[in-house]
C-alpha cells in the first residue's frame, strides 16, 4: 500500500476552505499524516506536507520551496513570481538584506525595552472590563490590544489603529469552498495598502519617532555594492506585513488561551499557583492550536518524500497545525499540558521566514495571560457563543464570551 492510499474507507480530503478545516481539522490532520503525508489536492492543485520532520525540512529548503510566488493559495495558484514589496514574499539574497533592516527592532532585548508600553496598553483595555460580569475575551480584549501595540511602533495615528485590524480581517476572510478573497476582501486589501503608502509619504515629509519614519531614512545594499534608500512601496509592504502579523497572531493566541484554560481547569490552576509557568504555557498553546495553521510555498524543483515526488510548478502547503500534533515527534500530542518539555518551536514559522515579531508576540501573550490570571482567576466560557474565524492561513476565534466571578 502506498502512503497515498487510505487504510480503510474513503481517501482523506484536505480542503483548507471547508468548515472542517475552519472548525476542527485535527482528525483530518491525523489521517493526513498517516495516510497521505505527501498530499495532492486535485480540487485546488496544491501539495501539502503534514509530518513534523517534513515540515521542518521544507522550511529550511527555500531553494526548493520558494516564497517569491506568494503565501496564500489565491496568489500561489497564479504561478508567477511577485514584485518584491514584502519580505515574506522574497527568497535570499534579497530577503536577507531587507529582513536585516527591521530585525533589530524585534530582538528579545529590543522587545524587552517595550515592556512598559505593552503593559500600559494591555492594562488599559482590561481596565475597561473591570466590574463587568460578562465580556468577550476576543472582541473586547485580544483583538484590539495587539494592533494598538504594533501600530504605536509603526507610527500609525491613534484614530486609525483599529481600522488596520478591521481591514485585515475582511481581507483574510474566505467563504467556504473558495480560495479567493471576497470582493469586499479585495477592496479592503487595496485600501490597506493605499493607507500605508500614503502614511509613508507623510512620514517622509514629517518624520516622527517611529519605525516607518526610520525606514524612510535607512539605506540598503541591493547586491550591487551601492546603497539606496527604500522606496515608498517597499516600506508600505513592511508596514502591511508587520501590521497584519502583529494584529492577527496574538489575537488568536490569547483567545485560544482563554478557551483552552477553561476546558482544562487543571492547567489553569497550575498557572494560578505559579506564574513562572506562563512562558511554557504560551509555547504549549502555540503548539496545540497554532494561529498560523499552514504556510504557503511554491515548488520550483522536484523533491521526493515517502516515495512521492512533488513536481515543480505547484503550490505547497507546510501544515504547521498538523506537524505540531505529530505523534512521531511529540509524546501524547493531543493532550494539552503546559509542563510539556521544551522542543523546537515551529508555531511562529521556521527557517529564513521565522516570524520577525515572535519575541514581541511572546511577551504580549505572557503579559496578557498573567493579567487575566490576576484579575479574573475564576471564569467560564459560554461554549454556545464561541465563533471561529474563516480565514486564509489564520485560525482561531472571533468571539469568546466569558463570565467571571
Amino acid at each position: 500500500m502506498s502512503v497515498d492510499e487510505p487504510a480503510s474507507g474513503a481517501a482523506v480530503e484536505f480542503d483548507p476552505f471547508s468548515t472542517v478545516f475552519f472548525d476542527d481539522p485535527y482528525d483530518m490532520y491525523r489521517r493526513l499524516r498517516d495516510e497521505a503525508p505527501v498530499y495532492h489536492s486535485e480540487a485546488y492543485g496544491f501539495w501539502a506536507l503534514s509530518r513534523y520532520d517534513d515540515v521542518v525540512a521544507a522550511h529550511k529548503d527555500w531553494q526548493t520551496f520558494s516564497s517569491a510566488y506568494g503565501v496564500d493559495l489565491s496568489t500561489l495558484s497564479k504561478g508567477q513570481p511577485l514584485p518584491f514589496d514584502s519580505i515574506i514574499m522574497m527568497d535570499p539574497p534579497t530577503h536577507d538584506r531587507l529582513r536585516a533592516l527591521v530585525s533589530r527592532v524585534f530582538t528579545p532585548r529590543a522587545v524587552g525595552a517595550l515592556e512598559p508600553m505593552i503593559r500600559e496598553v494591555i492594562g488599559g483595555f482590561l481596565d475597561q472590563l473591570e466590574g463587568r460580569a460578562e465580556f468577550d475575551a476576543v472582541a473586547d480584549f485580544s483583538a484590539p490590544f495587539p494592533v494598538e501595540i504594533i501600530s504605536r511602533m509603526l507610527g500609525v495615528p491613534e484614530a486609525d489603529r483599529q481600522e488596520v485590524r478591521h481591514r485585515l480581517d475582511v481581507g483574510l476572510h474566505r467563504e467556504a469552498g473558495r480560495m479567493d478573497p471576497t470582493p469586499e476582501g479585495v477592496q479592503a486589501m487595496l485600501e490597506g495598502g493605499a493607507y500605508f503608502h500614503e502614511l509613508v509619504q507623510e512620514k517622509r515629509r514629517h518624520p516622527t519617532d517611529d519605525m516607518l519614519s526610520r525606514l524612510t531614512e535607512v539605506e540598503v545594499d541591493r547586491g550591487d555594492g551601492h546603497l539606496t534608500r527604500l522606496d515608498d512601496v517597499e516600506i508600505a509592504g513592511f508596514a502591511t506585513l508587520l501590521g497584519g502579523a502583529g494584529a492577527e497572531t496574538v489575537t488568536k493566541l490569547v483567545g485560544n488561551a482563554v478557551v483552552l484554560f477553561a476546558r482544562h481547569p487543571d492547567q489553569w490552576r497550575m498557572v494560578l499557583d505559579d506564574r513562572a509557568r506562563i512562558p511554557a504555557a504560551v509555547e504549549e498553546i502555540l503548539r496545540y492550536w497554532p494561529p498560523s495553521q499552514y504556510q504557503g510555498r511554491y515548488s520550483v524543483r522536484p523533491s521526493e518524500r515517502h516515495g512521492v515526488t512533488i513536481p515543480p510548478g505547484h503550490p505547497v502547503l507546510l501544515v504547521t497545525g498538523a506537524a505540531t500534533r505529530d505523534e512521531r515527534f511529540y509524546e501524547d500530542p493531543d493532550a494539552f499540558e503546559i509542563d510539556r518539555p521544551p522542543t523546537l518551536a515551529i508555531g511562529f514559522g521556521y527557517g529564513i521566514h521565522s516570524c520577525l515579531g515572535a519575541a514581541l508576540a511572546r511577551i504580549e501573550s505572557r503579559i496578557a495571560i498573567a493579567e487575566l490570571a490576576r484579575r479574573w482567576p475564576a471564569y467560564q466560557i459560554e461554549e454556545s457563543g464561541l465563533r471561529r474565524v474563516h480565514m486564509s492561513n489564520v485560525a482561531g476565534f472571533s468571539n469568546v464570551p466569558v463570565r467571571v466571578g
